[in-house]
């Protein structure tokens, strides 16, 4: 069957029946192989009621392309690669335009132009953009390295930018790296983390999501709140959609380096008294967190999440999660495969 859900209704020109009419905008989630993988994307297009049911669907050539775009995006995320949206990020952040960034890079200078809207990096070109997303300095040694690329103005400038990112560099850099060296086992994607490469960028956006609609979100709560969220993204798409690494313990599925996680820099959490439970941590919403990274689908399915636990106490979440398929198929102190959670209660 054919499910979608209906953006808006416009009256436009239809190519269809050649008439000016009401015309649905809609959206639908479909799969498509690409480069030999089977991905699933969110596909836009117009419905005309006038047409024959064969023949009643049509996209402009600017949905077309955006729909091309949200596939690739989509085998980006499967095969653990940077999205066309993180690169785009990774500009902003440094104040570059597509050609700065290419030349910063020392590539050719459509490069950036064509990750962003048509081609897929490969890995080793994916690996240099991570380097400078995650590390000024070496954005400072590439600057250094292709300094006769720019102007001395343009040089000046950009150097400026990446001087000003190193102040705030260094507590996040460090709490970033302890975090990620606790998932140093399972950098490949693997049923162990939903197929899917840690995004730090993504965790920090996802508990800053939830926060925003949620004021009782403790550390506990989080955790099994963070289970679901990847639980259900692996069921609907066959990834997860942060790349951590639960594990079964008493109190439920615990995500590796759980305590690092508490510590990122970009995370606004207080130290408080509650009265649930156990713990004393509150998670706040992260003034100017970047919600680019989560797409529609995603959002969705946070906000399942948040509709099904937000008004629960940490208890209640623990007890339900215990009789989970694949908590009840694990045992104490194993690694929860995605492949477990082939049906989750109430979801």
């Amino acid at each position: 069957m054919n499910t979608y859900k209906l953006n808006k209704k416009i009256t436009m020109y239809c190519p269809l029946c050649e008439k000016t009419h009401e015309i649905e905008e809609r959206k639908r989630t479909s799969t498509i192989i690409l480069k030999g993988e089977e991905v699933t994307y969110e596909e836009r297009y117009y419905f005309c009621a006038n047409a024959d049911t064969d023949e009643n669907e049509f996209e402009t050539g600017a949905m077309t392309n955006e729909n091309l775009l949200n596939a690739r995006n989509a085998y980006r995320s499967k095969m653990g690669l940077l999205t066309s949206t993180e690169i785009v990020a990774i500009r902003d952040d440094y104040g570059l335009s597509q050609v700065d960034l290419a030349k910063l890079l020392g590539w050719g200078e459509a490069t950036i132009s064509r990750y962003e809207s048509k081609a897929i990096q490969d890995d080793a070109y994916d690996a240099m953009l991570r380097l400078i997303k995650d590390n000024p300095l070496q954005a400072l040694d590439f600057l250094k390295k292709n300094s006769s690329k720019f102007s001395e103005a343009k040089l000046c400038d950009i150097k400026a930018k990446i001087v000003e990112k190193l102040d705030s560099y260094g507590k996040e850099f460090l709490t970033r790296q302890i975090f990620e060296g606790e998932y140093a086992p399972f950098e490949s994607p693997s049923d162990s983390n939903g197929f899917t490469q840690l995004n730090i960028d993504k965790i920090e956006a996802i508990i800053s999501y939830m926060a925003e609609k949620n004021d009782t979100l403790y550390q506990s709560k989080l955790m099994r709140m963070l289970w679901y969220s990847d639980a259900i993204s692996f069921l609907m798409s066959g990834c997860s959609m942060t790349g951590m690494v639960y594990r079964h313990e008493s109190m439920g599925a615990i995500p590796i380096g759980h305590h690092s996680l508490m510590n990122l820099e970009k995370l606004n959490i207080k130290d408080e008294l509650n009265n649930d439970y156990d713990t004393t941590l509150h998670i706040y919403p992260t003034a100017n967190m970047d919600y680019s990274v989560l797409n529609d689908e995603e959002k969705n399915i946070l906000n399942k999440v948040i509709a099904k636990f937000g008004d629960c106490n940490t208890k209640d979440i623990i007890d339900y999660m215990r009789n989970e398929a694949a908590y009840k198929e694990t045992n104490p102190g194993e690694i929860i495969p995605f492949s477990l959670t082939k049906e989750l209660r109430a979801f």
